[in-house]
């Protein structure tokens, strides 16, 4: 079983910017694709951002597109959310998970093995 850590959540004033990273430890697949997730207050959990397993494929939400980037670093196993121009829609706790489903999902239920989520904060 894989274990995923988020950390990077913060506070940041609207324009800002933050790292997100969700490392991995434990029983990792080979050519493991990884997903971000993120639930603001009263909502439910909703696709941001995937990543291949070479980090040459990404696909995002329509809502961070141009401003989030997907990356990551297998020697680490660790995966990376880069999140610019942040506006305060962009508050919630973000999650990062492993596609189990086909690439292209954005259906929660094609994730697993979630990270316990991390903070993100932006202020207007």
């Amino acid at each position: 079983q894989v274990q995923l850590v988020d950390s990077g959540g913060g506070l940041v004033q609207t324009g800002g910017s933050l790292t997100l990273s969700c490392a991995a430890s434990g029983r990792i697949d080979d050519n493991w694709c990884m997903g971000w997730f993120r639930q603001a207050p009263g909502k439910e959990r909703k696709f941001v951002a995937a990543i291949s397993w070479s980090g040459n494929s990404t696909y995002y939400t329509d809502s961070v597109k141009g401003r989030f980037t997907g990356s990551r670093d297998n020697a680490k196993n660790t995966v990376y959310l880069q999140m610019n121009s942040l506006k305060p829609e962009d508050t919630a706790v973000y999650y990062c998970a492993v596609i189990r489903g086909p690439w292209g999902s954005q259906i929660e239920s094609d994730f697993g093995s979630w990270g316990q989520g991390t903070q993100v904060t932006v202020s207007s």
